[in-house]
């Protein structure tokens, strides 16, 4: 019988994965401790139990207090933290894993109750709409301020200093997140950034401070152990809307990204049906397959079927799951034992405790 495509072997740059099953970054919060540092009784053993997965990318960690905009999230700038992450990386080692960190600034989806009072920081002062995760709960999101540059330089170096915590953590590597309506984001799309210095304007300006952000963590850790996740055609969650630049900017990052000798570009199929939208590609992994030499992991939406197919099309390389890995730890092994899989509850996404969080069965390995 062929083996599925999902569960190949895939060479990472070096890293090799015993199958090209992603664990997808996803906000749990519970990091509700003073440090906001991962625990072994809780994120060391939340991760070390889905370390079958070809690869982890861990939730998104911030980079600095400026970058929080969700309640109880594990960051990478404080050496507690750095403490904190060494559990876990330790722990998904000794059960033969392989684990990247995402690094995230939120930028304007955040909200004053993060920053004693003073407003989130963003490319332009233009109010996404949505809604932050604050300690009282969901609450609106606010006009941010405009960042100076300064502010933007101070970012890039907390990119970088949040990847050499990331090293010395003991991660396989880490993941940019310029995705998701998120600040690298806010730079890239016009609707987010009607900035008129260096970092907005043309397309060039809008992407320059993601290349500047690859080339400062370059000077701290290995090109090769870098990725970065996109999520071209998000319209609409997140405060995001795209205009007729959005696609030909993400079209120009992707082709500028073969430049360089990443671990992989992570890409996010649509989140909303775009069929009617002028401005949206329909099918991202399609679309930028032929654009991008390196490594592509798709994700959003898939099951075992869709994954699979994905990869023997060629439109992808790998692919990540969110949802599925939540309530399936084991999501490898019902893969290739053709195991029912046990539904999430969204009710303890983002609760404290365990329930929901390290309670879930291990059907596949009993």
């Amino acid at each position: 019988m062929t083996k599925q495509p999902l569960l190949t072997e895939y060479n990472l740059n070096g890293l090799k994965l015993p199958n090209r099953v992603v664990m997808a970054p996803m906000t749990r919060s519970r990091a509700d401790n003073p440090e906001n540092a991962p625990r072994e009784d809780f994120e060391a053993a939340y991760y070390a139990l889905r370390a079958s997965a070809g690869l982890i990318i861990t939730e998104g960690s911030p980079i600095s207090d400026d970058a929080i905009g969700y309640v109880n999230v594990p960051g990478i700038y404080k050496q507690a933290q750095v403490e904190g992450w060494k559990k876990v990386t330790k722990k998904v080692h000794d059960e033969n894993g392989r684990i990247f960190i995402q690094l995230w600034h939120v930028g304007r989806m955040s909200h004053p109750d993060f920053h004693n009072g003073e407003k989130p920081l963003a490319p332009s002062a233009i109010n996404p709409n949505a809604q932050s995760y604050t300690p009282e709960g969901f609450k609106d999101t606010v006009t941010p301020q405009e960042m100076t540059i300064e502010d933007i330089k101070k970012t890039i170096e907390d990119f970088k200093n949040g990847a050499k915590n990331a090293m010395e953590a003991g991660f396989d590597g880490i993941e940019i997140h310029s995705s998701n309506g998120y600040l690298l984001h806010q730079f890239f799309n016009a609707t987010s950034n009607t900035r008129s210095d260096e970092y907005g304007g043309s397309i060039e300006n809008r992407a320059k401070i993601l290349f500047e952000v690859i080339d400062a963590i370059k000077e701290v850790m290995p090109e090769h152990k870098i990725g970065l996740r996109l999520n071209p055609s998000l319209d609409g969650p997140f405060g995001m809307t795209m205009d007729e630049e959005t696609i030909p900017t993400f079209d120009y990052i992707v082709n500028k990204l073969n430049e360089y000798d990443l671990a992989y570009v992570h890409l996010s199929e649509p989140f909303t049906d775009v069929s009617d939208n002028k401005f949206a590609v329909a099918e991202i992994a399609k679309h930028y397959r032929p654009l991008y030499k390196g490594t592509l992991i798709i994700n959003a939406g898939f099951d075992q079927e869709k994954g699979n197919k994905v990869i023997e099309e060629g439109n992808a390389d790998l692919v990540a799951y969110g949802k599925l890995y939540i309530s399936n730890p084991d999501l490898v092994e019902r893969f290739e034992k053709d195991i029912a899989l046990t539904d999430w509850d969204e009710d303890t996404f983002y609760v404290p405790g365990k329930k929901g969080y390290l309670d879930y069965p291990v059907k596949a390995r009993d």
